[in-house]
């Protein structure tokens, strides 16, 4: 499970894990919004408090990440992104799980300032959700150049609303460090840098606590 505030590289860094170990990565974010371009009621409920910058409620994200559980058997493994984002959401995972516990929670630590800037400059194709940066844009005026979409500024991405979530996100995320330290299951990585160097910090670490061969 990757934790982080918002603009910390989780998503990346999620999926890239889950491609090295081969197991699924769930982000609650992308759920969200493909829901939302579906026109389901939980998804334009999770887009309207997004598009606020707001955290989406608790009920609609555990019935979320509860369905996705429902529907295969994950045995060999998987990478949360983006939840647990509450104490209770925490608590409710573990129901979720049956019993059995998360392998180990890593947050990416980025000062806040990296963060925001990370985000005010973020561009996402809208059509297969691929990122890209106003520093590294796609190749041809900002379409897309894995589907040809277009690149856009999420409506959740203004300055406004990310300044918003990464105060929640201060408020709301500190019980869930605290509770997964005292399960001694928390890592802390150093998210500054590029995306090789975190990727490796961060995979030194899963192998430090579950070995190299063991998916989490």
């Amino acid at each position: 499970m990757l934790l982080g505030k918002q603009g910390a590289g989780k998503g990346t860094q999620a999926s890239r894990l889950a491609d090295h170990r081969g197991v699924p990565h769930f982000s609650t974010g992308d759920l969200f919004r493909a829901e939302a371009k579906e026109g389901t009621a939980h998804g334009l409920e999770a887009e309207s408090y997004m598009n606020r910058g707001e955290l989406v409620p608790d009920p609609v994200v555990v019935g979320v990440v509860e369905e996705q559980f429902r529907r295969g058997t994950f045995d060999g493994g998987f990478v949360l992104d983006g939840f647990p984002r509450t104490e209770f959401q925490a608590v409710e995972l573990d129901r979720v799980l049956d019993g059995q516990p998360v392998d180990l929670v890593a947050t990416l630590d980025v000062p806040t300032e990296i963060a925001l800037a990370r985000l005010a400059g973020r561009r996402v194709c809208e059509n297969c959700g691929t990122v890209y940066h106003v520093d590294h844009p796609p190749k041809h005026d900002w379409t897309c150049d894995e589907c040809g979409g277009n690149v856009i500024q999420r409506e959740d991405d203004t300055e406004a609303a990310i300044e918003r979530r990464l105060e929640l996100y201060e408020r709301e995320m500190l019980p869930i460090v605290q509770h997964y330290r005292r399960q001694r299951r928390l890592v802390v990585v150093d998210g500054v840098g590029t995306g090789d160097e975190v990727a490796s910090r961060l995979a030194a670490a899963i192998e430090a606590r579950v070995g190299p061969d063991v998916e989490t």
